[in-house]
């Protein structure tokens, strides 16, 4: 409990130590502003009466110089404290940051106390093996189950909807045509065997392309 203490105490004391010095270096400033002021006005009483009244004038450059020692002085104070302060907070910050660094590297200490490299390949093996079990239930799951259709059987049945198909637009085209009749009297032109053949087979053709469309 005593030592919780203890610690506290020391870390606050940076702290307090910047603060006082930084009230101290506004109050020295501010006493700097003040000198500066008094200067600045036993100046002014030295030229008003340099040629009226030389022992006043005297005295004003007397108290001048004093102000202006004592503005030395203050101003010296005032730089050895904004050196000291800058150390401090420089120090303190460096406190800082190996304090978190410290607890950075306990932190993963701890992280890794219960680990090391063999456990992690097992645990990395384990991972893998699960994955490939999952992907083999998976297959399992999505693969048909019965009534299963036999190739050879849907090939036969293709072939003879094909054929089929085949002979209906045979017939059809075989049709007489439904055009305009010959009128009476007009002679009809009879096409040869070998043409009408011909376009028989031209028409099979065709139809043997559509089918293998």
């Amino acid at each position: 409990m005593f030592g919780g203490g203890s610690t506290t105490v020391k870390k606050e004391l940076p702290k307090k130590a910047i603060a006082d010095m930084r009230v101290q270096i506004e109050m020295l400033q501010k006493k700097a502003k003040h000198l500066e002021t008094q200067i600045e006005e036993q100046t002014n009483i030295a030229r008003k009466n340099v040629t009226t009244n030389k022992n006043l004038a005297k005295s004003a450059l007397k108290r001048k110089k004093m102000h202006e020692s004592n503005l030395e002085k203050i101003t010296g104070q005032i730089d050895s404290l904004e050196n000291n302060l800058l150390a401090i907070e420089s120090a303190n910050l460096n406190y800082e940051t190996m304090k978190a660094m410290q607890q950075g590297a306990k932190a993963m200490k701890h992280i890794h106390g219960n680990m090391n490299i063999d456990k992690v390949d097992q645990t990395m093996d384990e991972i893998e093996e699960q994955i490939t079990l999952g992907q083999e239930i998976s297959n399992a799951i999505s693969r048909p189950m019965g009534n299963e259709v036999d190739e050879d059987e849907l090939l036969d049945e293709l072939e003879q909807l094909e054929q089929e198909t085949l002979e209906e637009k045979m017939v059809s085209v075989g049709k007489a045509p439904t055009g305009k009749l010959p009128s009476v009297g007009e002679p009809t032109k009879a096409k040869p065997i070998a043409q009408e053949e011909d376009d028989e087979e031209e028409e099979l053709r065709k139809l043997q392309a559509e089918m293998a469309l």
